[in-house]
């Protein structure tokens, strides 16, 4: 249903995770029974998460660390691991600066050009356990290094921006089309952001294997402030999850939908299930964690450009081991850690034994649903995180 917001403009109303809730079902079960594992592509996941490629998310070690409790970490092949062999040094260096120079430092730092020896060391210690090896590179750049990561043995590919689009329109330069390249890639492809229906389903037909949904929710990011663009993330899921149903009736090919952004608990984690996500992509809750490189610190990839910068250093203080986060147990009372305990409770409450399942439960319109009868706990900053 559309709403007037002037007589010359109209615009459909909106949702985020704070405005909606899950409706427990008839059913119920116990949490022991509860499947959240996941796919991509042809791999299987124990557990339906992906941390963010954000440098101060995501290094070796801390994908390594991801395999092991059953998730999969996307390394940024434009980020800090490319640009510097010490690159820890550098991170560390972040870390110290105060806030009203951390933007124009890190600006000087990210000046560092990429070093295709790096990107192909990196890809070879992500495979060095074993591990799947999934990693991202911006559209402006795929022709140029796609070839370099295959070789060093990447498994997935991830093509991020801020917003992507399959019919990316360029009066100066040849832009990369999605519906050539990805066909004849050898490896999977992963693509995104989008927020829209029309550009989920686009992006599907490329032959993509997952689509990225997210413009501008995450903690670290200003888009929506600089460009004034998004949509709301309860929202942008759903219409993803349309354009997958629709991409499932014209082919027969079924399309991971993966939430990136916007969710810091286990609720939001659950309600992004419920709006139809198959896998959740987030970084500021794993940054959190003492094996992530940022030491309490998080940024997103256009926090550094040169021109436009479309993001913040934000703290986000060290709380936990990153399996604390992911599987518990928990310390505190805000649903900030043990996000996978917090789902599987949240799935075995409403009745639902695994994520196709869940992804059909009953939603409701509450924008009072995190605030009703919590007068003490707000007064006294309890349990609000």
């Amino acid at each position: 249903m559309e709403v007037e917001i002037g007589k010359g403009k109209s615009g459909r109303r909106s949702y985020g995770f704070d405005e909606i809730a899950i409706v427990p079902s008839r059913r119920t079960r116990d949490p022991e029974d509860i499947d959240i594992s996941a796919s991509i592509a042809n791999y299987r996941l124990q557990i339906p998460i992906l941390a963010s490629a954000m440098d101060g998310v995501v290094d070796v070690r801390f994908a390594h660390e991801m395999a092991r409790l059953g998730g999969l970490a996307v390394l940024n092949l434009e980020g800090i691991q490319t640009r510097y062999d010490n690159a820890d040094e550098l991170l560390k260096k972040i870390a110290s600066f105060n806030d009203m120079e951390a933007t124009g430092r890190m600006q000087a730092i990210y000046s560092e050009p990429v070093k295709v020896e790096l990107m192909q060391k990196r890809i070879k210690q992500l495979k060095e356990k074993g591990d799947i090896a999934i990693a991202s590179i911006t559209p402006q750049k795929v022709e140029k290094y796609f070839e370099a990561v295959i070789d060093a043995g990447l498994d997935i590919l991830v093509i991020q921006g801020t917003v992507i689009s399959a019919e990316h329109v360029s009066a100066t330069k040849e832009p990369l089309d999605l519906k050539k390249f990805i066909p004849k890639c050898p490896i999977p492809v992963v693509v995104g952001g989008c927020c829209s229906f029309s550009t989920t389903l686009h992006l599907m037909r490329t032959g993509a294997v997952g689509v990225l949904v997210g413009v501008g929710p995450g903690a670290a990011c200003t888009t929506r402030q600089v460009l004034g663009i998004g949509v709301p993330q309860a929202t942008a899921i759903a219409d993803a999850s349309a354009a997958r149903s629709r991409h499932l009736d014209e082919t027969g090919q079924y399309v991971q939908v993966i939430a990136d952004g916007g969710m810091r608990t286990g609720g939001d984690l659950a309600k992004a299930i419920a709006c139809g996500a198959d896998l959740i992509m987030i970084g500021s809750p794993l940054s959190r964690a003492k094996e992530a490189p940022g030491r309490g610190y998080h940024w997103g990839m256009a926090t550094f450009h040169p021109d436009l910068p479309r993001g913040a250093r934000v703290k986000t203080d060290v709380v936990g081991s990153l399996e604390e986060i992911l599987m518990g147990p928990a310390h505190n009372n805000d649903g900030t850690l043990n996000l996978c305990g917090a789902l599987r409770t949240s799935m075995a409450t409403c009745g639902y034994l695994n994520i196709k399942e869940f992804q059909k439960a009953e939603v409701m319109i509450a924008p009072t649903i995190k605030t009703e009868g919590k007068f003490h706990q707000q007064s006294q900053k309890l349990g609000m995180g």
